[in-house]
């Protein structure tokens, strides 16, 4: 099961009214909120606010989108704390964090291993909350590359940490695909978008290539998948590749 939603970033400046009302309008069920575009790290009032107001939508929270990236700052727990209350606040299942910002291949194996002392401390702290932890599945992070991605994981050691995946376009399709295979239970939310030689394409254009990667997704297991990156940024191609996610779901068997 794949329960459709968006990523409010993708509309960083809309309201988080605004939001709301375009997943409603679209037929949408979830939205992973944005850290510092609809959300605050430490703003817990407003999180519960805004938590409440999504559920009364007849909306879930997806996840918190936090841009807390590993190594850099020194105090771990005084920078992330304020992202966990907020995430607690909101009643987001999971935080979406970044794996470094440098290649994996550039990154030296201490600093490697500290990353991963630091994630297993990111992971612990979440942990007390609930709260699951999920690395972006991006370029220049250590996540770039499916073996190292899934050294990663291993190296932190976390029974609360999993990965969020979207096609990387640094990947082949093959590649992309050969990912999801080897994530297997450690994969929660999907983000869907198509790109085409770097640039943001209609939705509907991409059809049987997310068919062909749902195929090496569990869709006996609940998760979200989360449109981003709308093409021209308008709410009229957003709409319509909110209606094409519907289609592709449906045809994978993959909607409730």
């Amino acid at each position: 099961m794949i329960i459709p939603g968006m990523v409010s970033a993708t509309f960083r400046g809309l309201t988080a009214e605004r939001i709301i009302s375009l997943c409603t309008q679209a037929g949408l069920k979830a939205v992973e909120w944005s850290e510092n575009a609809h959300v605050m790290p430490g703003d817990e009032e407003g999180a519960r606010t805004l938590g409440q107001q999504t559920r009364e939508a007849g909306l879930e929270v997806a996840a918190y989108g936090s841009y807390y990236r590993l190594g850099q700052q020194e105090d771990i727990e005084g920078t992330f704390l304020p992202t966990v209350k907020s995430a607690a606040a909101l009643g987001a299942p999971l935080i979406r964090i970044w794996a470094g910002t440098e290649p994996s291949e550039s990154v030296p194996e201490d600093k490697r291993q500290a990353w991963a002392r630091e994630a297993a401390t990111v992971c612990a702290i979440a942990q007390e909350y609930g709260i699951k932890i999920a690395l972006e599945w991006h370029k220049n992070t250590l996540t770039d590359t499916n073996p190292s991605a899934m050294g990663f994981l291993k190296e932190v050691n976390s029974e609360n940490l999993y990965c969020l995946w979207q096609p990387t376009v640094a990947l082949s399709q093959e590649e992309r695909c050969e990912g999801l295979d080897l994530l297997g239970g450690r994969l929660l939310n999907l983000h869907i978008y198509y790109w085409k030689e770097g640039t943001r394409r209609p939705l509907q254009e991409g059809v049987e290539e997310w068919l062909n990667y749902l195929r090496h997704v569990d869709l006996s297991e609940r998760r979200y998948g989360l449109l981003e990156f709308v093409m021209n940024n308008t709410e009229e191609q957003f709409l319509e590749d909110a209606g094409v996610l519907h289609e592709i779901l449906k045809l994978a068997g993959a909607e409730r």
